[in-house]
């Protein structure tokens, strides 16, 4: 079957696949060989090359704000992954909220003080004993909320010690808001890098090691300060690639900034790269990593349109010879979800459905989250490009 996706402005659809009637009226092709996917895409640029593609599930939904999905991938049958979300919401609303890939919910923890940001981490050493965690923004009480995950059933358990965050600050530059963790592969130190709401030029971004407290408690404990901003919006999603020890953080009116994860390196305080400065039509938002394990995968950033956001992907390894060159935009893509806020990304097989990993993000309106099958991903169109499959 050749399938042709047509992009259109407004109007004109028919005068765009004249190679398509010419083979139908030739008799070159029967009609059933053809498939048609329209786009009908506003006469924007950066909305031209606007590949679509669908949810294969969505979470059941959280009680009153979907913010931000993290997944936990189950050690030895990855069928039985989570998904982990937050409600962000004032107490005793707010919560976190656990799924299964079917989208089913598993677990509610409920009077979290407006959780934002939510990300997962494996192997932090508590109690002798090495354990998976969650690690949540508790905006309402300037703190990171920390539970460990039971491997077999991917719930939660509260572990949170002295983690208070953006100690000595004010105002909303003391409210925690984005998070990712990070562990070093040197010797396995776990760390949260963590944005809050507003803060200054080259000092946006706090680092904490975590660390077991002696009871089996989780402590954090501030390791560095960094982040250029500019100045503009703010700071909230961050993403970091555990393997090659970057982070990137979405100055969200701005770009997309990169730095090396490890607060010991020696040039921690360097920027590396600012991209996706062009094409957004709104705030950059969420970001995700795909990592395969050659060093090759994406960067995905969310654009946060209303209604419909889009999702705008970068090469993870840069250009060749150029490892920080990621300006090239490889496809932009629309799953339908509105004002989407995070973002998560898997390469790992995780059962029939995903046999290629998932891209998870956030649907405001209808309070919960989508679920895409990265074959779909894959097989969008690229930028700059309509697609022609053979």
């Amino acid at each position: 079957m050749i399938k042709f996706l047509v992009k259109c402005r407004d109007s004109g659809v028919e005068s765009v696949c004249a190679l398509a009637i010419v083979a139908l009226a030739v008799g070159l092709l029967p009609p059933a060989a053809i498939a048609w996917q329209v786009s009908q895409e506003p006469a924007h640029d950066h909305e031209r090359y606007v590949a679509r593609i669908q949810p294969v599930g969505q979470t059941d939904p959280v009680t009153h704000d979907a913010d931000d999905p993290a997944i936990w991938i189950h050690p030895t049958n990855p069928e039985k992954s989570s998904i982990i979300g937050t409600d962000k919401e004032k107490a005793p609303g707010g919560g976190i909220h656990v799924f299964g890939l079917d989208g089913k919910k598993k677990q509610a923890i409920t009077n979290v003080d407006r959780p934002n940001n939510v990300d997962v981490e494996y192997g932090l050493v508590l109690g002798g004993s090495a354990r998976d965690i969650a690690v949540a923004t508790e905006r309402g009480k300037h703190r990171l909320r920390v539970f460990a995950i039971d491997t077999e059933t991917g719930l939660l358990s509260d572990v949170t010690g002295q983690t208070d965050v953006f100690v000595g600050q004010t105002g909303e530059a003391r409210e925690p808001m984005g998070i990712s963790l990070y562990k070093r592969p040197s010797d396995g130190a776990i760390f949260a890098i963590v944005g809050r709401k507003t803060g200054p030029d080259g000092n946006y971004i706090w680092q904490y090691r975590l660390s077991d407290d002696g009871t089996g408690k989780v402590n954090a404990t501030k390791v560095r300060e960094f982040g250029r901003f500019s100045g503009t919006g703010e700071i909230e999603a961050i993403a970091v690639d555990d393997a090659l020890g970057y982070v990137y953080y979405s100055d969200e009116n701005f770009g997309i900034r990169k730095y090396h994860a490890d607060p010991d390196h020696p040039d921690a305080t360097t920027e590396l790269a600012v991209f996706g400065r062009e094409g957004f039509a709104e705030d950059r938002e969420g970001i995700a990593i795909y990592a395969r394990p050659d060093g090759t995968g994406y960067i995905i950033c969310s654009d946060q349109r209303k209604g419909n956001s889009l999702y705008r992907i970068y090469k993870r390894e840069g250009e060749p010879g150029k490892p920080h060159d990621h300006s090239h935009e490889l496809k932009v893509i629309s799953g339908g979800a509105d004002s989407t806020d995070g973002i998560e990304a898997a390469s790992a097989p995780l059962g029939g459905r995903f046999p290629k990993g998932v891209l998870i993000v956030m649907n405001s309106g209808a309070r919960n989250f989508l679920l895409f099958d990265w074959r779909d991903v894959e097989r969008a169109a690229p930028a700059a490009a309509a697609e022609v499959e053979r």
